[in-house]
Formats: C-alpha cells, structure tokens, sequence
C-alpha cells in the first residue's frame, strides 16, 4: 500500500517595500542604511585617495607641474568626501566620543603639517596664502587624533569660502599648560541668518554664496562635540569685511621631546 505524503505549503507575506528613498531612510533601518552607506563610500574613496597620491609622486612615470596639481586637488577633494563619511559615522555614533580615549605624547608641528599637506592643494589652487604658527613648546600630552580631526575640519571650511587673502592656523600658549587654537580666514564672514543654525548637522533652506560651512554642516556639528569631549568649547568671532574665527583651549601639558 503506498503512503501520501501531505506537503505543507507555506506562502508569506509580501514584504512592503518603501516608496521612494525618504521612506527608507525614515524607516527602522534607516540608520543602519545611512551608516552602511557611508562604510561603503569610504572604500572606494581610500582607493582614490592612494592612486592620487601614488601618481602625484611619479611612481608610475612622470608628471608635469599642472597633472601634479591637478591630482593634488583629486586628492584633497577625495579626502573632503571621506571625512563628509566619517562625519556621519560619527554623527549616528553621537558624535561626541574620542577614538584616542587615554592622552597620549604627540608634536603639535606634525599635527599642523599633516593638516597642510591635506590641504594645501586647494590653498594652492584658489591662490591663497595659508599660514601655520606654532607654540614656543611643540611635544605635548593630549588627545592627537580628535585635534587633528577638528583642525582639518576647521582650515578645510576656511579654504572652501575665502576667495582672496589667507587662512592662518595658530596655536599659542595661554595660562598654565593650555593653549589655544584658532583657524582664522579673511572671507566673507557668515550671514546672520545662517548663525541661529550654525552648529546643526543638518540644515533646511537654500545655501547661500556667502555661507562659510557646507550646506549639511556635519564638520561644524562634529568639531563641536570633539572640542567639548576635549573639556573645552567651540568659539567663533565673525564680521563682513574681517572674516571668520573659529578658536578652542585646551590643556596640553609639555612633554619632555625623549618620552
């Protein structure tokens, strides 16, 4: 006698699939996709930022002075992208927590070189004078990686909006063991319609030629929180025809230069 076997048939329910791209971003995902989004930006953006940099040094044959200038700005305009990642990785981690938990020895000149080399291609490009003045004691204690973040972050958004003069970097010794940090343009300076939501790292509102931050301002919104995990606070001193200010102090002990 043959048995039968009765098969079970199990047919679920259609997922619903969003509507248009608001609605998965709005949607229990939706932070999990903006962070996935930006993981994968930072990929192909690394690559793009070594290949720049591997050609601009003539290692695969040479280069004149104008592709070398030309890859300088593929590179910077790379790196501005993956730092746009990282400020959202950051911004959904709470955008307040130091990668270097522990202060740590470092030189505030390597510091400001490692900023001039990201940057000095643009510098170069819109023709403007870009000045870094260091303190009398260069080996401090603190946290390198947050004020190298912070710093770039800064001089990036002064380059992008002053047309003509220079962006000084500076940092001088104040009371005691702290020293202050300013990032100083000569541009338009900001509107104060745009000052109320200078800090918000999302903004609504047509952008304005004589805005001084990028439309999202995620790098002002980032910079704050990493100067405020740093026990200090965010400044900014602004007028037409001056410029733009952004300044900080922290305490940075000196280190003796053999630790």
């Amino acid at each position: 006698m043959k048995t039968s076997t009765a098969v079970r048939q199990h047919r679920s329910a259609p997922a619903i699939e969003p509507q248009d791209l608001a609605d998965c971003f709005t949607g229990s995902r939706g932070l999990e996709l903006v962070m996935e989004m930006a993981h994968d930006l930072r990929s192909p953006l690394t690559s793009i930022i070594f290949l720049a940099e591997s050609l601009q040094l003539a290692q695969a044959g040479p280069v004149n002075d104008t592709q070398r200038r030309q890859l300088g700005l593929i590179r910077s305009a790379a790196l501005s992208l993956c730092a746009s990642a990282s400020n959202v990785l950051e911004l959904a981690r709470g955008g307040h927590r130091l990668v270097d938990r522990e202060t740590a020895p470092f030189s505030i000149g390597d510091v400001f070189g490692a900023v001039r080399d990201l940057v000095i291609p643009l510098a170069e490009e819109k023709r403007l004078d870009l000045r870094f003045l260091a303190p009398t004691l260069d080996r401090r204690r603190g946290h390198e990686r947050a004020l190298s973040r912070v710093l770039l972050n800064l001089t990036t958004n002064a380059l992008k909006f002053t047309e003509r003069g220079h962006v000084e970097v500076g940092a001088r010794e104040t009371k005691g063991s702290r020293v202050e940090f300013s990032v100083r343009d000569t541009g338009p300076g900001i509107d104060a319609d745009a000052l109320r939501t200078l800090y918000q790292p999302f903004r609504s509102g047509p952008s304005s030629p004589r805005q001084h931050f990028s439309h999202s301002g995620l790098g002002l919104a980032i910079c704050r929180r990493l100067v405020a995990a740093m026990g200090s606070q965010l400044t900014m001193k602004t007028r037409p025809g001056w410029g733009t200010k952004f300044s900080f102090e922290i305490d940075l002990p000196p280190v003796s230069a053999f630790v």
